[in-house]
Parts: C-alpha cells; sequence; structure tokens
C-alpha cells in the first residue's frame, strides 16, 4: 500500500503539473498558434470542468472497483493521450481538445489517494494526510513554473509535452502494477450521491468548497501570465519565476493547514480565517490592477498561501460521511472544489474579453480579480452558519 500512495502521489504530481503549465507556455502559444488570453481561460477552464463531471463516476468506481483499475486507465488514455494531442496542436481549439483529455486523464489520482485514507486510516489524521499528499503534489505546480519555462527555451513545447506524454504513459503502468485496494465495506446498502445530499450539514460547506480553490486555481494555473506579461511586459523566463513563487506559496499553506485542526480543535474556524486572508489578497488585486511588479508577485503569492484549505475544507466535509459512501463523498467535495475552478476560468475569460475589447489588454484585469473576491466573500459568508466538527 505504501508503494501505492508513492506512486499515486507521483501521479499527482503531474496532475498539478497539468493543471498550472498553461500560464508559462502563453507567450510561445500565442506567438505559435494565434492563442490568447481568452482561449487559454477556455482551456483550463474546460480541463476543471471535465475532471468535476468525472468525479462522479469516479466516485462510483472506487466504491465499486478499487483504485488501482480506476486511476491507471483513466490517467493512461486521458492524460497521456491529451498531452501527445497538446503536442500535435495546429490551432487554438487543439489547446481545448488536449485539455479536455487531460482534465479527465487526472480525474481519480487525488481521490484514490484519500479514498485510501478513508477506508483505512484514522479519521483524525485525514487532513494531515491529505494536506501531505497535495503539497508533495504542488511540486508539480513548481515544475510547471520556471522549471518548464527552462525546458521550452531549450527544447521547444512541442518535445516537452512529447516527453511528458510518454512519462505520463509509464507511470500509469506503475500504478496498474503496485497499487493495491484496500477490502471492500460490507454494507446492507450501496447508497449514492442523493444519501450524501441529504446530509443538511453539508450545504453549507459545499459552497466555500466551490469558490475557495477557486482563485489560487485560477490565478497560477493561468491569469498570472497574461496579467504580468500586458502590465509589466514579463517575458517567459520571468512569468516562470513568478510562478514559481505563487507555487511554493502554495505548497507552504498547503502543509501549514496540514496538522492545524488537531492543535486547535477546530476545522470551521482554521478553514474561515485562513480564506479571510486569501479574501483580503483578492482585494488588493482588484482594487490595485497596475501595482509595482513586486507587490503584484507578493498578492499572487498571498492568494496562493492562504486559500490552500482545500484539503482542510474536504476534511470538514468528510467528517460527516458513512463509510460506505467515502469514495462518492470525497469526490462530490472534489466536484465542487474543481468545478468551481472550471466556471470561474471560463467566466472569467468572457469578462477579460469584454473589458479588453472596449477599454484595452490592460482594463481586462481588474473586473477579473473583482469576481474572485466577490464570490470569496459569499463563500465565507455563507460558511459561517456551519457546523463545526473534528474527528
Amino acid at each position: 500500500m505504501r508503494a501505492g500512495l508513492i506512486l499515486l502521489t507521483l501521479a499527482y504530481v503531474l496532475s498539478q503539473f497539468y493543471r498550472a503549465f498553461l500560464a508559462v507556455l502563453s507567450p510561445a502559444l500565442a506567438r505559435d498558434l494565434g492563442a490568447g488570453p481568452s482561449d487559454l481561460a477556455t482551456a483550463t477552464g474546460l480541463w476543471f470542468l471535465v475532471f468535476a463531471a468525472m468525479q462522479i463516476p469516479v466516485g462510483a468506481l472506487l466504491d465499486r472497483i478499487g483504485p488501482r483499475r480506476t486511476a491507471a486507465s483513466i490517467f493512461a488514455f486521458g492524460a497521456g493521450g491529451g498531452a501527445l494531442v497538446f503536442a500535435l496542436a495546429s490551432a487554438p481549439w487543439h489547446i481545448s481538445v488536449a485539455m479536455t483529455l487531460i482534465g479527465i486523464g487526472c480525474s481519480p489520482v487525488l481521490m484514490a489517494s484519500y479514498y485510501t485514507f478513508a477506508r483505512l486510516y484514522p479519521p483524525a489524521t485525514f487532513a494531515t494526510l491529505a494536506a501531505l499528499v497535495l503539497g508533495i503534489g504542488s511540486v508539480g505546480n513548481l515544475l510547471g513554473s520556471a522549471p518548464l519555462a527552462w525546458m521550452v527555451e531549450a527544447w521547444g513545447w512541442r518535445a516537452t509535452m512529447g516527453a511528458l506524454s510518454g512519462g505520463t504513459v509509464l507511470l500509469s503502468a506503475g500504478l496498474w502494477l503496485v497499487v493495491t485496494d484496500p477490502p471492500p465495506v460490507e454494507s446492507a446498502t450501496r447508497g449514492s450521491l442523493l444519501d450524501l445530499l441529504k446530509i443538511p450539514a453539508l450545504w453549507l460547506v459545499f459552497p466555500l468548497m466551490f469558490v475557495g480553490y477557486a482563485p489560487a486555481a485560477g490565478l497560477r494555473g493561468l491569469w498570472i501570465g497574461p496579467y504580468l506579461g500586458d502590465m509589466h511586459g514579463a517575458d517567459t523566463v520571468l512569468i516562470g519565476n513568478a510562478s514559481l513563487v505563487m507555487g511554493v506559496a502554495m505548497i507552504a499553506g498547503t502543509f501549514l493547514y496540514g496538522p492545524l485542526d488537531r492543535w486547535l480543535g477546530t476545522r470551521k474556524w482554521v478553514v474561515f480565517a485562513g480564506n479571510a486572508g486569501g479574501l483580503i489578497a483578492c482585494a488588493t488585486l482588484a482594487l490595485w490592477p497596475a501595482m509595482p511588479l513586486g507587490a503584484a508577485i507578493a498578492a499572487f503569492a498571498a492568494v496562493g498561501f492562504f486559500c490552500a484549505s482545500f484539503p482542510m475544507i474536504v476534511a470538514h466535509g468528510r467528517a460527516f460521511f458513512p463509510p460506505h459512501l467515502a469514495g462518492r463523498g470525497i469526490t462530490l467535495m472534489n466536484l465542487f472544489g474543481i468545478g468551481g475552478v472550471g466556471l470561474f476560468q471560463v467566466a472569467t475569460g468572457r469578462i477579460y474579453d469584454s473589458y479588453a475589447a472596449a477599454s484595452g489588454p490592460q482594463a481586462g484585469y481588474q473586473p477579473v480579480f473583482g469576481l474572485m473576491t466577490v464570490a470569496l466573500a459569499l463563500g465565507l459568508a455563507l460558511y459561517l452558519f456551519s457546523r463545526d466538527r473534528t474527528d
């Protein structure tokens, strides 16, 4: 089981890479394919939307056949095939097709680990273990920043994506051979998503799950690149370095959140306080979009750090799941979190286009940051009424 979890974590490293690498490639894709910020926002949004939609079948598959076959097969054909399509792209819409396939492929890998934790490990350790995998996996976020920029400068983006396709397929083979499925749960009833949706306590956790991850994932996955290029004339290397800073902040935040529920005896107030810090950082970007370069990078890093509460919110929701619905439960939480990112990416792309067309590229960023600020504020307001629960 330990070796299988290591490989699942490595697969999640690639998943994090695939959701964040477009920001660094934005100058090259604009030059070679004519792909603008709205094209890339749509492509990134599709990644998150199909990833979210896949959580429903992935949850059922985890409960029925386990993580080994679920993760290995979907990751190989979706992520491996999508990376190959990306390497061969010749038009902006090809990027959208590739990102859709990659989103499908990446959909089971983190949840396979979380399912294993929920089934085999003490409930009180879930948030810490979930944060550990998320934090280690976020190395992929770092690889999709400055290191990717260096590889693209040396080899070109097509060769880089082709190599990633091959590596993804090889890792999938390792998952098939090494991952061990937990024993099946004995239950008088199979249960369904409807049983989870009937739990009232979850409905005040879902809204923050929906909006809480969107600012960090959306800014790091795309908007930091075009923003720094348009507002500060940044090239690929500078965008890569700034993305690296934000990625490190996201990892630091994830590791800090992990044990806080056990240290402080609360999940709700850890999540609320952290996301309030993220709200302040988003509001700063929205109110001062023309800030100096150093301040802008610091603001992006603050969003990444404070909005890294994803595993803690999942742990808050998981505390209300019955054991035989662990797979469906954690994937339902993931559906809200990742689906929120996808919808926000598509929406912010449309908003950016509308304002940029009227007043120039620089005018499009303030409403993008403003939407994230308002949504996070609403999510926090509803979360105030949620019921705290620790294990």
